[in-house]
């Protein structure tokens, strides 16, 4: 069983060699599993590119990383390191921002044993601020669904949401076709919207996957419920007609 955590980049230079730390700390014992981390920088003028080479040198599980002199959005860049894990690797998401917990892959890789040919994994975060202090009151938990019509119902009512807390197999990702590379924004809600459609239910695990952290650069500063609503209606179109022989409404509507 192998691992292959996902990280695009942009101007993190502050922030990435936590998250680089973090994943290298990760214990397998008592199972065997391997990993390795795949960072994509995407047109940094921060530092980034002359200090990831340094750190691939770092003693530890495997850093591969590649650099584009262009910002690129995050679908594309996603999707370009995915290509590059094995065939059979299990794909963990992880910002450039935020800590994975040190059992984390762990905790997926026995889910992984315990439901062999479920190929997805969804568990719970807990936010920081930009100094990694535990904001009380802001988990993130999350829901059990008795099929994947009823989670996209609450997805598409706005009532659920699904980010970095998620751990997939690289098949169930090539099957549905990846991330959309065209959208700026909720690539990865309207990826794991195509795995539902797909009939794929998450097993839900109640470990800690990461610690997201809220910074004052954070992508997704202004992304309030009028613009989470906007993104709702953008992935519904796209989708429409299997959405609504499942009797899934149009958000607003």
């Amino acid at each position: 069983m192998n691992f292959a955590i996902i990280t695009p980049t942009h101007n993190r230079r502050q922030y990435l060699p936590e998250a680089v730390a973090s994943v290298r700390a990760s214990i397998s014992a008592p199972l065997d599993f391997g990993f390795e981390h795949l960072i994509y920088d995407n047109g940094s003028t921060d530092g980034t590119p002359e200090w990831l080479p340094t750190a691939a040198r770092e003693a530890g599980p495997p850093l591969r990383y590649w650099h584009d002199a262009e910002k690129a959005r995050a679908g594309l860049a996603r999707n370009r390191l995915i290509a590059q894990a094995g065939p059979d690797s299990w794909l963990v998401p992880l910002d450039d921002d935020d800590l994975l917990l040190q059992r984390s892959l762990y905790h997926y890789a026995d889910l992984v044993q315990r439901h062999p040919g479920r190929p997805w994994f969804v568990a719970d975060f807990l936010r920081m601020d930009e100094e990694r202090r535990y904001l009380p009151g802001e988990d993130y938990y999350a829901w059990r669904f008795a099929s994947p019509r009823e989670m996209l119902g609450a997805i598409f009512r706005a009532e659920h949401f699904i980010q970095g807390n998620v751990c997939f197999s690289k098949a169930l990702f090539d099957q549905v076709g990846g991330y959309d590379e065209a959208l700026p924004m909720a690539e990865d809600l309207d990826l794991y919207v195509r795995f539902l459609l797909a009939g794929q239910l998450p097993v839900v695990s109640p470990h800690i996957s990461h610690l997201h952290r809220f910074h004052r650069n954070n992508v997704s500063i202004g992304v309030d419920a009028t613009a989470h609503q906007h993104d709702l209606q953008l992935i519904y179109d796209k989708y429409a007609a299997a959405l609504r022989q499942l009797g899934i409404e149009k958000p607003g509507s």
